[in-house]
């Protein structure tokens, strides 16, 4: 029993600690000696906090032997990215500023995941202040993709999908801006969901800096796992009102739009002349097309929202660069707002100095792609969307990473390419459920956007339970066979 621990979901190992079939400290020693074996040359748990988590679990094990009231993750060990403040656990954001830093207090969503019994043992990898599709920092180092050690696992909840995709863990807490529960989770082969905006709190999340309580615009917290179950179970746990509204409101998401998911009305976006995506990813999602049609899924594959992809990729990054301008100085926001330069990282840093007018102005350009999507899904329940126009990109530190380029097909593409398939869902709120639905021809994962209605979680939840299943689920590295 205690060789396949670790490729458990968290929901059957909660069961087995309730059921008395293992202990909590069984189960966190597991995957602890794990790490210990498979974890060097992939660096996805950079810091561990197994004293605490040790008398965690064996006060876990003692309230199941004496009948109490269990949680729905009770005794279930797990990690969770470094960005999220772990009260007593250092949290640097990758960060070296933050190299020594303590919280005094878990953030919101850890809070939340400790009150329904999980066992946090351990801090997974990302980029400097989660900034980057690509997780490494000098704190911590790099963290490499399970398939292929040449290659990024992803960011910026890259240690998230990597120590998931090892067996590691069988639930992560990421986060997603500008796809990074979704980018980690399609390079590295396993499941995230990004929720709809807004309905799960994030406060002592970095960045801001610790103690901030804004909570930066289109960013949201939510899981990651190799099981969608999980990632509804998790959602249920972490999801509801935040500190400023918890004394009135009340979180109630409706459940799926249709019993089966073979009865919802499927479209599917896989390719544009503003991004076109590569020939493995266009084969890939082709093929999950052509399957979803022979299981007796009706998919449109011609039907788009009244907007043209490259108009929400314009209002995505300009109010993405926004919303990432907190954490400069005013001197240097006027340096960046007087490039005028035609460059990828002109763009960037003038948008990333917009004046509030300007940000008004996109603002309403957002409500009205949100309002086209919103009459898109009269008709539709689901859109699919590539995640990536390619699979796991190999290793680029260079330095500005805006300056960075990227082979697509054979083609020399500015790095920002790389952020466009996740704008259209991110800018609009809505939420996303990726999942793994084929192979490139180098044997990495390519997963799937499923986009659902604005806080209509469960159904993009649902399909992707159907396409996991359909599809035999998480692909595992050679890396984990040990």
């Amino acid at each position: 029993m205690t060789e396949e621990i670790h490729w458990w979901s968290a929901s059957e190992t909660a069961r087995r600690i309730a059921s008395k079939e293992v202990s909590s400290r069984e189960v966190l020693e597991h995957l602890v000696n794990r790490v210990d074996r498979l974890d060097g040359p992939i660096n996805a748990v950079v810091r561990r906090d197994l004293d605490r988590a040790r008398a965690a679990a064996d006060a876990a094990d003692a309230s199941v032997l004496a009948g109490h009231d269990l949680g729905p993750l009770h005794g279930v060990p797990m990690t969770i990215k470094d960005s999220f403040q772990t009260e007593g656990c250092i949290t640097t954001s990758g960060a070296p500023e933050l190299a020594d830093f303590v919280p005094s207090e878990d953030a919101a969503p850890v809070a939340r995941l400790r009150e329904a019994g999980a066992v946090v043992w351990g801090k997974t990898n990302l980029p400097i202040w989660a900034g980057d599709i690509q997780s490494y920092n000098e704190v911590y180092g790099t963290t490499v993709n399970p398939f292929d050690h040449g290659r990024t696992c992803g960011g910026s909840s890259g240690g998230s999908a990597a120590a998931l995709a090892m067996g590691f863990t069988a639930l992560e807490l990421g986060s997603d801006i500008g796809g990074s529960i979704r980018v980690p989770a399609h390079y590295s082969g396993v499941v995230g969901h990004k929720p709809s905006y807004g309905i799960v709190p994030a406060h002592g999340q970095i960045p801001g800096l610790p103690g901030t309580l804004s909570q930066a615009d289109i960013a949201v917290a939510g899981p990651m796992a190799r099981h969608v179950d999980d990632l509804e179970l998790a959602l249920g746990i972490i999801a509801g009102p935040d500190r400023w509204d918890a004394p009135a409101w009340r979180l109630n998401l409706p459940g799926p739009q249709q019993d089966l998911a073979t009865d919802l009305r499927v479209a599917a976006w896989i390719d544009d002349p503003a991004s076109p995506v590569d020939a493995d990813t266009r084969r890939v999602l082709t093929d999950l097309v052509a399957r979803l049609r022979a299981e007796g899924v009706d998919v449109d594959d011609t039907a788009r929202p009244g907007f043209t992809l490259d108009k929400a990729i314009d209002v995505f990054q300009k109010l993405l660069y926004a919303a990432l301008s907190g954490g400069h100085a005013r001197e240097k926001l006027d340096h960046m707002a007087a490039d005028t330069s035609d460059s990828a990282l002109g763009y960037v840093k003038r948008n990333t100095a917009m004046r509030h007018r300007d940000w008004l102005s996109n603002h309403e350009r957002r409500l009205q792609l949100r309002m086209r999507w919103e009459e898109f899904f009269r008709d539709f329940d689901i859109m699919l969307m590539p995640v990536q126009p390619r699979d796991a990109i190999e290793h680029d530190h260079s330095e500005p990473q805006f300056d960075r380029t990227v082979m697509i097909d054979g083609q020399q593409r500015p790095y920002t390419d790389l952020f466009t398939w996740v704008g259209p869902s991110g800018v609009s709120f809505l939420p996303v459920t990726t999942v793994p639905v084929g192979m490139s021809a180098a044997g990495l994962p390519i997963g799937v956007q499923v986009i659902a209605p604005y806080l209509h979680d469960r159904t993009a939840l649902s399909f992707g339970r159907y396409l996991s299943d359909l599809l035999g689920g998480c692909p595992r590295p050679a890396a984990a066979d040990y």
